[in-house]
């Protein structure tokens, strides 16, 4: 392979991606630590190690060793350099089951943070086959957090008549546990779809984020015996916590 080739093939073009550079190149940090590349209390490439392989301004790498800084996944030591800290956090701590009562009992082990809604409330987005839209809804929206790390936005259409029937667990657990554990309600379909996207200033300011920075989307629909759609989510998770669980053979 000819020596320019295999130079552009070494370098990333980060221009090609509209998350600032300081996020990208820590997200390939963040990976390394991760996998294993650096271990816990080995110290890491140094800012001009750094700078000349990602061949960006040595404030663009201070920013990105910053960011992981205040992660609590690196610690600096003046004079000698960057370590990992001594015990790193599996990050993606968060897995996602994709069966019905794994998903509602793996959210309802969290608490979150209800948001005042100023703003008239948006439609459900449904489709003909999600069933019947309900007569009314009540909608809410929240934060869910981990050690004082917030993960994941939610913004939830609940049939007002099943909200009625809990209204006090409402206003303090996750929706969908609730939902979940109701016994005079009969759940007939719940569907969930995915969809990898990127976070917008308002929810990146909630999740304590960088603009830009990647999330996973899930659009949770849940309809009752009757067809009609009683629970309707879109939650936005930061892309770093979140594993997929699938069992092929169910």
């Amino acid at each position: 392979m000819p020596k320019d080739a295999a130079s552009a093939l070494a370098s990333p073009d980060y221009r090609r991606s509209p998350v600032p550079r300081y996020l990208q190149i820590a997200g390939v940090i963040r990976r390394r630590i991760e996998d294993g590349v650096w271990r816990p209390n080995e110290k890491i490439s140094t800012l001009q190690e750094l700078e000349a392989e990602f061949r960006v301004a040595r404030v663009t790498v201070r920013q990105a060793v910053e960011l992981l800084q205040s992660e609590g996944l690196v610690r600096r030591i003046q004079g000698k350099g960057t370590f990992v800290s001594g015990s790193v956090e599996e990050k993606r701590w968060l897995k996602l089951d994709l069966k019905w009562r794994s998903l509602a009992s793996t959210i309802g082990m969290n608490v979150p943070r209800f948001l005042p809604v100023t703003t008239p409330a948006p439609e459900p987005p449904l489709k003909p086959e999600d069933g019947t839209p309900a007569a009314h809804y009540r909608y809410m929206e929240s934060v869910q957090s981990r050690r004082g790390q917030p993960y994941s936005f939610a913004r939830v259409h609940l049939d007002e008549n099943v909200y009625r029937l809990a209204d006090q667990r409402f206003g303090r657990e996750p929706t969908i546990s609730v939902v979940a554990s109701l016994e005079e309600l009969k759940v007939k379909r719940a569907r969930q779809s995915f969809i990898v996207g990127t976070v917008e200033p308002r929810v990146a300011n909630l999740l304590a984020t960088g603009i830009g920075f990647p999330t996973v989307e899930a659009h949770l629909v849940v309809a009752d015996a009757d067809d009609v759609v009683i629970y309707v989510a879109d939650i936005i998770y930061r892309g770093d916590c979140v594993q997929l669980d699938i069992d092929l053979l169910q």
